[in-house]
């Protein structure tokens, strides 16, 4: 179990990605419900679950990334400059314009931090599955994480993937599902009923993980009971969170999924997150 000053040094972090994120969603339309759904488990895996050498992102050694799910690119970039990667500065110059790094999706072709490119839904699990089993024919004692939004478990390459990745005993796969229970425009259960989740995975034969997905301290204690990287069993972490986390007014609204944000509304986000942090540690 995570120590008290862990856990708040986490929350902190995410706290501070969250108000990048509005200043982001000030400028230009991000897809901030989603990045606030993702951000906990995001800083988790960034800032405490993967070994990682910030002025080497090919060290070989390193874990791998794989983001599935696309759209979570904004936060994903935050964390990655949280980790030391680059400053946030060069995010919001760069962000969705014709010479970025930075933008709706991950592109490794012009950002060295990027394992591999992302965005049509339901490739990143197979991806991962190529990744991990390569690593596993080196003996390698790296893992592979990839996050996955609950929408994109609709196309069949999921399920493909998780059943290679079962067969070839890929104990070093570790998927985070973001189970916000909100795709672009309606809920998951009325778009493509995905229940009973849980026992779909465990049909598959992966070692399942339930936790709350905004429970920062939960989300740790998840990481640190990880199987071991040469074990044969792959684990998902069904994370469920709330879309728009931390904002009222985001909170499961549909017209959060991408948008712009005003000066308004902006300040009053940012007063409610920093509150809430206020009411938990007494501090910002």
């Amino acid at each position: 179990m995570a120590d008290k000053a862990t856990i708040k040094r986490l929350e902190r972090v995410a706290l501070s990605i969250r108000e990048d994120l509005l200043e982001l969603c000030n400028r230009t339309a991000i897809h901030i419900g989603g990045d606030y759904s993702a951000a906990d488990l995001m800083t988790v895996i960034w800032q405490y679950a993967m070994k990682y050498d910030v002025t080497n992102p090919r060290w070989e050694e390193r874990d791998r990334f794989v983001l599935s799910k696309g759209h979570a690119a904004a936060v994903t970039s935050l964390n990655q400059a949280a980790k030391g990667c680059y400053k946030k500065e060069e995010i919001f110059n760069e962000y969705a314009t014709d010479f970025g790094r930075f933008g709706m999706h991950s592109c490794n072709l012009i950002n060295p931090y990027v394992d591999v490119s992302t965005g049509s839904l339901g490739h990143g699990l197979p991806v991962a599955v190529g990744i991990a089993s390569g690593l596993k024919v080196k003996k390698s004692n790296s893992r592979v994480f990839v996050v996955m939004g609950d929408g994109e478990m609709d196309e069949g390459s999921i399920w493909e993937g998780a059943m290679a990745a079962r067969h070839f005993k890929l104990g070093n796969l570790i998927g985070f599902v973001d189970r916000n229970r909100l795709s672009l425009d309606g809920k998951t259960e009325e778009i493509m009923a995905l229940e009973p989740f849980v026992d779909k995975w465990k049909a598959f034969g992966w070692n399942v993980v339930e936790v709350d997905g905004n429970n920062m301290e939960a989300l740790v204690d998840v990481v640190d009971s990880l199987p071991a990287p040469d074990s044969d069993v792959p684990t998902v972490v069904i994370a469920n969170t709330t879309k728009g986390n931390g904002v009222s007014f985001m909170e499961n609204v549909t017209e959060w999924h991408s948008s712009m944000i005003d000066d308004e509304k902006m300040k009053q986000a940012q007063e409610e997150l920093e509150a809430a942090f206020i009411k938990k540690w007494g501090e910002l």
